[in-house]
Parts: structure tokens; sequence; C-alpha cells
């Protein structure tokens, strides 16, 4: 169904209206209980309105490269540094701010799809880019992300929902129980870049192996913790067979979110930077009043040598990635 730039996927009991700009989750619902956050008229998500990455499927390339630079076959490129040193979710007009062509429409399955410029916020080839949103009756809302370039280039997509599944998209996070399925994650540097080597987890304010809250340990006296004023990290996924990569729930809904891809890793932000602004029913947002889990290739891959994650696309070798959200309440 369509509505002024709104689509509306319905299954069961959950619900997900998207819009075409940025390709963007504008609401997800269970049993009519909202659980991201974001603002009520699609013209809001204009960059005019507000700059914010609400809902949206991020490229050209997700999270951080360092300095805003990367190298692609010998050839250095210059990127917009829009957070700090670094560029940060493809620059100031990421996809983020993209209308995409709605090329299929149905009651379960919107794709959309738009083609990103050679030289597009500073970066090499023409990709085209296809996103498809699936949901299931069980409540699941598949994302399937295909991208193809003419030339190498970079690439990294996610979506990049803020999610409160309370009920209350203004209030706390930090009673919400989090699994995540990694050992290890990626320390950063005083800019949020990743260092060189991934460390455990294992008797650290980043060890969710085992589901606990997500306030237990994020005020602990740990150097990381600091430097992303709560998390902001990649996280390293086991993939398991039978075993999600995150689970999420809320103890005061009975509301739980279960996140399975097939994507390398996982950054885990817990809103620390959200500054009140005004969202949906005139409610403000706070800090940590919501969690993105945004699966992913590592923040900075091209600029490194980590074998399981490279972010790089080439001619004749799409991109392809999956992830579903798979959303359920108690009765």
């Amino acid at each position: 169904m369509r509505d002024a730039e709104l689509y509306t996927l319905q299954a069961g009991r959950v619900r997900a209206d998207i819009t075409p700009l940025g390709c963007r989750v504008v609401r997800l619902t269970v049993d009519g209980v909202d659980v991201v956050q974001g603002f009520d008229r699609v013209e809001d998500y204009l960059p005019e309105h507000h700059e914010s990455d609400f809902g949206a499927v991020i490229g050209r390339y997700a999270n951080r490269l360092a300095g805003g630079r990367i190298r692609v076959d010998g050839r250095d490129y210059q990127l917009p540094q829009n957070n700090g040193p670094n560029c940060l979710h493809g620059g100031p007009r990421g996809w983020q701010y993209s209308r995409y062509a709605v090329e299929a429409a149905g009651d379960r399955r919107l794709v959309l799809g738009m083609t990103s410029p050679d030289g597009d916020q500073g970066f090499p080839g023409e990709v085209r880019v296809r996103v498809a949103y699936s949901l299931d009756s069980d409540g699941s809302l598949r994302i399937d992300y295909h991208a193809e370039s003419d030339c190498p280039t970079v690439i990294n997509m996610t979506n990049h929902s803020y999610f409160n599944l309370s009920g209350d998209l203004a209030s706390s996070i930090h009673d919400h129980l989090l699994m995540i399925d990694a050992g290890q994650y990626t320390p950063v540097d005083a800019t949020m870049i990743p260092l060189a080597t991934h460390r455990a987890v294992e008797g650290t304010p980043f060890d969710f192996r085992t589901a606990k809250p997500i306030g237990r340990d994020i005020a602990a006296d740990d150097a990381q913790l600091r430097l992303g004023r709560g998390y902001d990290h990649n996280f390293v996924l086991c993939h398991r067979a039978g075993h999600p990569s995150a689970v999420l729930t809320c103890p005061r809904s009975g509301i739980r979110l279960e996140v399975t891809t097939d994507a390398p890793g996982l950054q885990l932000y817990t809103g620390n930077f959200l500054d009140g602004v005004e969202g949906k029913g005139g409610q403000r947002y706070p800090a940590r009043s919501a969690v993105c889990l945004e699966t992913q290739q590592y923040p900075d891959s091209p600029n490194r040598q980590w074998p399981e994650s490279t972010g790089r696309l080439a001619p004749g070798q799409p991109f392809h990635s999956t992830t579903v959200f798979k959303l359920t309440k108690d009765d």
C-alpha cells in the first residue's frame, strides 16, 4: 500500500512502513507497538529538516573510514571528513538522503533501487543498488542488499534503525536485555577507528555472549566505553549454525527482536549522542533511548587487511548480504 511515499508491509502481528527516501524503515510495529525512533512525516527526514540516520539504509560505506581516505587498486581517494577526521556513513550526503525508485511493491515485499554515480561523495565507480524488504508471517523483516559496480570501489550497507522495544520511544534502553553472539570485538582509537587487532570480550564490559541488561556495564571504568560515551563498537560475529547473531528483549513490554545476518560484523551503538531531537508525537529522544544493531563489514575495512571483511566491490563480483529482524511479543 502506498500513501505519500510510504509503503506498508503487513504480515500477522507485524507491520513495517518504509519510504523510498533513504530506503528508510519509518515505523516497525508489533501488535501496534512501534519499536523504532523517527519522525511523524516522511518530509521530516529531508536533510533541510533533520540530518538523521533513523531507519535508513547507509552507504556507500557505512561506519567510519580513517582520515576520510581509501586506497583502491593503488589509487588514493579523498572523501568528506564529516566525523572529526573521518568519513562517517558515506559522507554528509550519503545514501540515507537518496531517493530510491520503486521496482516492485506488494503486501509483503518492497524492492527499491537507485544508482550512485561515479564520484558520489568522492567514491569511485558507478554503483547500482537494490534493496528488498520482505515481511514473513512469523514477524521476520528480511532485508536483502545487492550492489554492483562498473569499476573497483568499496561497499558497506546496513540498516540504521534505532530500536526501543518498551512502547515508550523516549525511555532508557538500559533495562533492555541484549545477547550478541561474538567472542571478540574491534577496539578503537580516540577517533573511533578500529585498532589493528581484535580483542576478546571475556572479562570485559563487551561480553554479551549471555544476555544481560545494556546498562549493567555501560558506565564501567573502561577506556573503550569512555571513548564512545557508551557502546559504539563493532563485534566479530561467530555465525554458529542455528544461533541468531543478536537478541534484544524488553522485560517491560515482552517484545523480542532477533537479528540474523551473514555480515561479518555488528555495530552496537547505544544512542550515546542522541541529543533530545523531537521525534514521533512530539517526544524528545535523549541519549541512550535507543540501540542500533548495524550488521556490517568492519569499520575502515578497505584500509585494513582483515580476510573476513574487505569492504571491496569489483566489476563482475556483486555484493550480496542479508539481515533478518524478527519481531515477536509475549501474549
